[in-house]
């Protein structure tokens, strides 16, 4: 079946006056927006409202001080891979439960107090000088995350430089990532991948962009932006900053995100982002961030809950 596009009427803004289209047949910009359930996906849990939690849920606890709440989708993957590395570095630990968010797992009681936005990840932290029992600092928005354990757990300033210049870039490389990415998951991810109908207008907006932005990854990393080049985004140094942009934009040129839009981006015209993401795929620390709150794919990628190192060695092999 074919959906028509149907000149529908005009609108004012700012005193000028412009004929529209409308999509599907029939739709009128109304002058007040009024909620109706959408389809797709996830369209039965976005509402226009947060408010309080709708049902009473505690959140689990375990053992250790840091408790990380969340799923293996690319922001909960950034909090992850961090904490993996942070275990490489250092030997930190943490706990880690999966939000099952197609379920409602974000709208409880345990997890609205932890994020108020009732989004993943996030990640509460039990500080020794108050006692087990205490109530824990909270911290969410997976930038905040990854600075927060940086500041705290990485004394060596691995990940996070100290060093004036190194730091700034890598400030403006992670805050990069923090405005870019919705143009990639909420714009082309979702009029692309999971709305119910496919509409050429959104799409080529968002491929646009998000072409853009692959194109501004690849500029930097070549050193054609003239702020050194890789191989990593700060230089020769890893930082937080690669740990942001890639579970987003590194997968998306491995062909992991949307299925065919490797393709459908041509994603070989951006060969230095291509070796940056297979650089850090091979990355220890970077493979098992990806397991942790895994909750589909292959067993062997998936580690539900995290509470030990040793879990993985639990996780059947892929020949197994």
């Amino acid at each position: 079946n074919q959906l028509l596009v149907l000149f529908a009427g005009t609108s004012t803004m700012g005193g000028t006056t412009r004929r529209y289209s409308a999509f599907p047949e029939g739709y009128e910009l109304a002058k007040v927006w009024e909620y109706k359930p959408q389809g797709g996906t996830w369209g039965s849990l976005n509402k226009p409202t947060a408010g309080g939690p709708q049902s009473e849920k505690e959140l689990p606890k375990g053992k250790h001080p840091l408790q990380l709440h969340s799923m293996a989708t690319p922001n909960g993957v950034k909090a992850t891979i961090l904490l993996e590395e942070l275990h490489d570095a250092y030997g930190l630990e943490y706990d880690a439960y999966p939000i099952k968010i197609g379920e409602g797992d974000q709208f409880t009681s345990g997890f609205v107090e932890a994020n108020p936005n009732s989004k993943i990840p996030a990640l509460l932290h039990y500080l020794d000088e108050k006692g087990p029992s205490s109530k824990p600092r909270s911290i969410f928005e997976s930038g905040a995350i990854l600075m927060y354990l940086c500041e705290h757990f990485d004394k060596d300033h691995r990940f996070l430089p100290t060093e004036a210049d190194k730091r700034a870039e890598t400030l403006s490389w992670l805050f990069w990532q923090m405005g870019s990415a919705p143009y990639l998951g909420g714009g082309f991810g979702h009029f692309y991948h999971y709305a119910p109908v496919k509409i050429e207008y959104a799409i080529d907006r968002f491929t646009m962009e998000t072409k853009r932005q692959l194109d501004v990854l690849e500029r930097h990393l070549s050193g054609k932006d003239g702020r050194g080049g890789g191989p990593y985004m700060v230089g020769d140094t890893y930082t937080i900053a690669d740990m942001a942009i890639w579970p987003w934009y590194g997968s998306l040129v491995l062909g992991r995100l949307y299925g065919g839009s490797d393709k459908f981006l041509q994603v070989e015209q951006y060969p230095h982002v291509l070796e940056w993401a297979h650089r850090i795929d091979a990355r220890e620390a970077v493979r098992r961030g990806q397991m942790v709150n895994k909750l589909w794919g292959e067993e062997s990628e998936q580690l539900p809950e995290r509470h030990s190192a040793k879990d993985f060695e639990a996780v059947p092999t892929a020949s197994s």
